[in-house]
């Protein structure tokens, strides 16, 4: 547990967020709804820094992070340099790391990606920034890693450091193993970093083996340090780092030593933390109807046990006494728990007609609803509910799906090429095929695909996605292509959410009048397009609301490839029988783009078709350890109000 007097910055993180000190706990955390509010706190402190600095004629030493987590806290500085007029004149900047060898030039250099969020747009003097130089010689590079560390100590260390985190718990490239006083120099990347920038190097392949990174002793000596971490997929290394021993095969741990450290999380990040996960263990509890739900279905997965064989003692030996002092017994609770569980199963995800409908998930009227599905990319409708998309259709629904995004740049240069000279050879007198083929066989890593190779790599997308929803039974004339601006950037980098964007998807909404909405609310994609493409519902969502139609229209949310809901947060739970479950899988195989090698599957090596399945039967199985019904698969939805 955490035993110091907290700092100036850290009592307004408590304020603004949510913070409270548990036994578990080794180092100071704050959790907020929202990253963009938490990028902007800590943009703020790093600019009354920067301002205190200034005041007292020194230099503002910064040392500063790459990769996703820091983004948003960059353009926040940037925005308050052009409207606050913050400068960054007395600024000197130490990045923490660089993948070797890396040319300057690269787009995948930090380099870059430093000049392209935030250095381009300051008035920070050019020769004040430092960077791993991806471009030392191997001769050079030992005199290189101890110059760096000696100029960071001329400067009299770091006045501020910034943080992300790996899965393996590297902070900087500090991969497992690294010593606790290790300094600046190169290092091996671990495979499970190389393979989460696999998406933006379009492919594991193409990811350097090496960086250099500024070591843990370096960044242990900075006055103030601040670590952010994002999303479900950081949740266990936050856990492990924040509750765990100290360990060199969890490097971020030796930051518990660190007395003005804090961890800023979104509730994702946070969600394995013990007073989140389970907070009748550390806290006495306001015992919510959720909570309750929560707290049962972790009882019985832990104890082994399905609800209704749960007893007193189970509850008293597992630290849950004082839910059972509130409820009485633990029967009557395991009857309502269980029933809570067993009405959000349903056959009818569009409901069931001339039915009462009091303790089911969907409404019975209107019989025939109006529904779109909302896909990110070409896929994700039939990976993530293939099933249900197959139920609604075969209740007879008015079913739309949306591609929100071409997809183009999940299809390899190899698959483009076929396609290619396939054309080619239908069509010999074709310029764009030859451009095409040409510019394939020529493509080097820091091309980005020209408009003609985004084209046929959408279309090959668009051609599998009519073959799937041809097989489920969908009229052409119900699936809508939106192709979404803020995607066609032919970088991995995306563009931001427009008001063309959003105007696109208001009109589909206001043209169809849906009843039900289904939308993607698996934000654990390896390359972000998933939360973007649900901001931009939301956001319509929002403009709409005053809308008629709108009060008939219900939203359920899927998750994709990567993570399922938790039992206790699922609200409507469709089963399928064996026969489904390979029609799912053949509606899948359609998309024979994305069935081998595929480019953006994270850290998991199965194809999508094989993730699906194993997430939809793990789901089938949880339920029936509950001690519910017994089915094949189960595809799960949350609702969202708006």
């Amino acid at each position: 547990m955490i035993n110091r007097e907290m700092t100036r910055d850290e009592i307004s993180y408590k304020e603004a967020g949510k913070f409270e000190e548990t036994r578990c706990e080794k180092i100071h955390n704050v959790i907020f709804d929202s990253s963009v509010e938490a990028s902007i706190l800590v943009a703020r402190e790093i600019a009354n820094l920067i301002q205190t600095k200034e005041e007292l004629n020194e230099p503002c030493v910064l040392g500063l992070a790459t990769g996703s987590s820091p983004i948003k806290v960059y353009e926040e500085l940037v925005r308050m340099h052009y409207e606050e007029k913050l400068s960054f004149k007395n600024v000197v900047t130490f990045n923490l790391d660089e993948y070797y060898p890396m040319d300057k030039e690269n787009i995948q250099s930090y380099f870059h990606f430093m000049h392209d969020h935030l250095f381009n747009y300051v008035d920070i003097l050019p020769e004040n920034i430092n960077i791993p130089d991806g471009g030392a010689s191997s001769q050079e590079l030992l005199q290189y890693c101890i110059d760096y560390e000696m100029k960071i100590k001329s400067y009299g260390g770091l006045d501020f450091q910034l943080l992300g985190i790996g899965r393996t718990g590297h902070i900087g490239f500090n991969e497992p193993g690294s010593h606790i006083n290790s300094g600046t120099r190169s290092i091996t990347l671990d495979h499970i970093t190389r393979i989460d920038a696999a998406s933006s190097f379009l492919g594991i392949d193409n990811v350097p083996r090496k960086a250099i990174t500024m070591g843990i002793g370096t960044v242990r000596r900075a006055k103030r340090i601040v670590l952010l971490a994002w999303g479900i997929s950081k949740a266990e290394i936050v856990k492990d780092t924040i509750e765990g021993e100290k360990s060199s095969q969890v490097p971020a741990t030796y930051l518990q030593e660190h007395n003005n450290t804090t961890f800023i999380l979104d509730r994702d990040a946070s969600s394995e933390l013990t007073r989140v996960k389970t907070p009748w263990l550390v806290k006495s509890c306001f015992w919510s109807d959720d909570l309750k739900l929560k707290a049962v279905v972790w009882l019985s997965e832990l104890t082994k046990k399905p609800i209704l064989k749960l007893t007193d003692k189970d509850y008293n030996n597992n630290g849950m006494s004082g839910l059972l002092a509130e409820v009485g017994i633990a029967y009557h609770l395991n009857i309502k728990m269980f029933n809570k569980l067993q009405h959000s199963i349903t056959g009818w995800p569009g409901g069931k007609p001339d039915s009462e409908d009091t303790n089911r998930p969907e409404r019975s009227l209107p019989a025939k609803k109006r529904i779109i599905i909302f896909s990110p990319h070409p896929d994700d409708d039939v990976i993530s509910m293939g099933g249900t998309f197959d139920r609604l259709v075969e209740h007879g629904h008015e079913v739309h799906v949306a591609y929100q995004t071409s997809g183009n740049l999940a299809v390899s240069n190899e698959e483009c090429l076929k396609f290619a000279e396939v054309s080619e050879i239908l069509n010999p007198a074709s310029t764009s095929s030859s451009t095409i083929i040409q510019f394939s066989k020529n493509k080097s890593k820091n091309d980005i695909d020209p408009v003609e190779v985004r084209k046929l790599k959408g279309g090959i997308r668009r051609s599998e996605s009519l073959g799937a929803t041809r097989y489920l039974g969908l009229p052409d004339e119900n699936v809508h292509f939106l192709d979404l601006p803020f995607y066609e950037t032919g970088t991995v980098k995306k563009g931001k959410l427009t008001d063309t964007d959003i105007k696109i998807m208001c009109d589909l909404i206001e043209d169809i009048k849906p009843h039900q909405i289904y939308a993607a609310g698996d934000l654990a994609d390896p390359h972000g397009t998933h939360k973007v493409c649900l901001d931009s519902l939301f956001e319509s969502l929002k403009q709409l609301k005053s809308k008629k139609f709108m009060d008939d229209c219900w939203v359920w949310l899927y998750r994709g490839a990567w993570h399922e809901w938790e039992s206790w947060q699922i609200e409507m739970a469709v089963p399928m029988s064996p026969d489904q479950v390979l029609k799912k899988r053949h509606a899948i195989f359609y998309h024979q783009s994305q069935k081998d090698g595929v480019m953006f599957q994270g850290d998991d090596s199965r194809e999508f078709w094989v993730r699906a399945e194993d997430r939809n039967r793990a789901t089938a199985i949880k339920y029936n350890d509950l001690g519910l019904a017994e089915y094949a698969a189960i595809e799960a939805f949350k609702r969202y109000f708006f």
